[in-house]
């Protein structure tokens, strides 16, 4: 069982240089949404989709891990299977800040999946081009992330993580696709870390609305103290 639950959204990774689907010049203004990240998308220009996905693939390859994912990975060798880190990004940054068993909600971007046997392998930052399934040979390949419209197989590891945990700590995610209000209210402590104010912030026990870099020491004296004290 894990007493606490760090959960990771799109602000984790901003102040690395990966933009947001929602930043004003990020890639929700650059793409149409619907075209590149979903299901229907996917049916009507395959083309389009994987090669949207090899341009992030290729600038994720120049991206460094910062303060925040280093603060998780810190905490997660301090505390072991009592900390339970998930992320909704498809960035690999908390793996290279040096954090373990990171659970991904909606894939990796590193991966490619196999349409053919169902065979997920990792190509790092490499173009899908000549790419074959190690497995059975097929050139039917697709990135390895959940697009919208698709279940997300992983889901159902956070629903019983949720179970578990007792503090529940949400670091730069907006509620829009995961229910994090009311996440937080099925743990006995919650921390919520934006950078700016929002309607979900009334819901969690403390919240800090600065970048996460900022946030993160502070956030890792709150988790030690629970740890100690069973308190924030």
């Amino acid at each position: 069982m894990s007493k606490v639950l760090i959960l990771s959204g799109a602000g984790l990774s901003v102040d690395s240089g990966l933009k947001t689907f929602r930043d004003n010049d990020g890639l929700w203004e650059e793409h149409d949404v619907m075209e590149v990240c979903s299901v229907q998308g996917f049916k009507r220009d395959p083309k389009k989709v994987l090669n949207f996905y090899d341009k992030r693939r290729a600038q994720l390859k120049g991206i460094e891990p910062n303060l925040a994912h280093k603060m998780i990975a810190k905490i997660k060798d301090e505390f072991g299977n009592d900390i339970a880190v998930l992320t909704q990004n498809v960035d690999d940054l908390l793996e290279r800040a040096g954090c373990k068993d990171v659970i991904h909600l909606h894939g990796e971007l590193t991966k490619l999946w196999c349409m053919k046997c169902g065979c997920e392998f990792d190509i790092g930052y490499k173009n899908m081009s000549g790419k074959a399934c190690p497995k059975c040979g097929s050139e039917n390949l697709r990135h390895a992330i959940v697009m919208f419209g698709e279940q997300a197989p992983m889901y159902q590891v956070l629903y019983q993580k949720l179970k578990e945990m007792e503090l529940f700590v949400c670091i730069g995610t907006s509620g829009e696709v995961l229910d994090v209000a009311s996440y937080s209210r099925m743990a006995k402590f919650s921390i919520l870390n934006n950078l700016a104010k929002s309607r979900i912030d009334r819901y969690f026990t403390k919240v800090y609305n600065e970048k996460a870099v900022a946030a993160s020491e502070k956030i890792a004296e709150d988790i030690r103290n629970f740890m100690k004290n069973s308190a924030v």
